[in-house]
C-alpha cells in the first residue's frame, strides 16, 4: 500500500499511509471511514514497523534489499539441492516455485539465487510489489487481479528473453486450503509456454511453511461470498511478522529441459504436471 516517494534524483523511500491511500481511493467518501477502522487497518499492515524497515533500507536495491528483508525478518532458511544447478551460471533458466507465504518467500528465494547468480535475477511480479523501490529492478510487473497493460505481454517475452535467470511463482497468488490440503492454486500456463518459446530449461523449486489458520478462513470467505476484492491480500503483511523467526527449507530439483514439453500435451497440462513435480520435491 506505498503512497509516498521521493524525487528520481534522490533514493526513493517508500511511505505506507493507509488514510492517504483511502483518500486515494474513495475522494470525499473517505470520511466516512471510522478512525477506529483506519487505525485497525494500520495496524493490520504494520504501517509503522515497515515505514520504519522501509527508512532504514532507502540506500539498498536489488539482492542487498532482500537479503536485508530476510534478516529482518529472522527467517532460518535451509537450501537443498544448490548442486543441482548448472556449473555454467550464464545458462539460462526459469525458477518455478509454489507460494505458500505469499511475499516473504519470494523474497527469501531471491535472496538465495541471487547471492548464487551475483544479482542476475529477475522476478514476474505483482505489479503492486512493483511500488517497492528496492525490489523494482529486478521485476517485471504482472497484474494478477485486473486488466493487463497492452504491453504487459512485450515485456514478459522481454524478460524471458534477456539473460538474467527468471523467477516466477506460475500460481499467481499465493496458497489456499484447497481439499483441506495448503496448495498452489493451478498454475498458469506462461511458466512452460514462455520457457519453451525462449528455450529455457526450467527449474522446480518447493519452499515449505505455511501461513495461519487465520488467513485461510478469510480467504474461504472471500470465495463464499464471491467478493470481487482479494480480502486475503490485505492480511499479507501480517502474514509476513507471524513468518518471522521461522525456520524454511528451499529444495531446488534438477533442471527440466524445455524440449521435454511436447505438443503431447497443451502449455496448459504442462503446467499442472510441472507443479505436481515441485510437490514431489517436498
Amino acid at each position: 500500500m506505498p503512497t509516498k516517494e521521493s524525487n528520481d534524483s534522490a533514493p526513493r523511500t517508500v511511505e505506507i499511509d493507509v488514510a492517504k491511500v483511502l483518500r486515494d481511493k474513495m475522494g470525499g467518501k473517505a470520511r466516512f471511514v471510522p478512525r477506529f477502522v483506519v487505525k485497525w487497518l494500520e495496524r493490520l499492515i504494520h504501517q509503522e514497523d515497515m515505514n520504519r524497515f522501509f527508512r532504514a533500507h532507502s540506500e539498498e536495491q536489488g539482492v542487498e534489499w532482500l537479503k536485508s528483508v530476510v534478516e529482518y525478518a529472522d527467517m532460518r532458511i535451509t537450501v537443498r539441492g544448490l548442486d543441482n544447478l548448472p556449473a555454467d551460471k550464464t545458462h539460462r533458466l526459469t525458477f518455478a516455485s509454489n507460494h505458500p507465504l505469499g511475499g516473504i518467500d519470494g523474497v527469501a528465494l531471491g535472496a538465495v539465487l541471487g547471492e548464487h547468480y551475483e544479482g542476475n535475477i529477475h522476478y514476474l511480479l505483482n505489479d503492486i510489489l512493483m511500488n517497492l523501490p528496492g525490489l523494482r529492478p529486478l521485476g517485471t510487473p504482472v497484474n494478477i487481479v485486473g486488466s493487463q497493460s497492452r504491453r504487459m505481454p512485450r515485456m514478459v517475452d522481454d524478460a524471458f528473453a534477456a539473460d538474467h535467470q527468471v523467477i516466477l511463482f506460475p500460481a499467481g497468488l499465493c496458497s489456499r486450503k484447497i481439499g483441506g490440503i495448503i496448495q498452489d492454486l493451478p498454475w498458469r500456463k506462461t511458466v512452460v509456454q514462455k520457457s519453451v518459446q525462449h528455450r529455457r530449461d526450467i527449474v522446480p523449486i518447493h519452499f515449505s511453511g505455511q501461513n495461519s489458520k487465520r488467513f485461510y478462513r478469510v480467504s474461504a470467505l472471500s470465495n463464499f461470498l464471491h467478493l470481487k476484492v482479494n480480502l486475503a491480500m490485505l492480511f499479507l503483511p501480517d502474514e509476513l511478522y507471524r513468518n518471522m523467526h521461522k525456520p524454511f527449507t528451499i529444495t531446488i530439483g534438477k533442471p527440466i529441459p524445455w524440449q521435454t514439453f511436447t505438443k503431447d500435451k497443451s502449455f496448459s497440462e504442462w503446467a499442472q504436471w510441472l507443479r505436481a513435480k515441485v510437490y514431489e520435491l517436498k
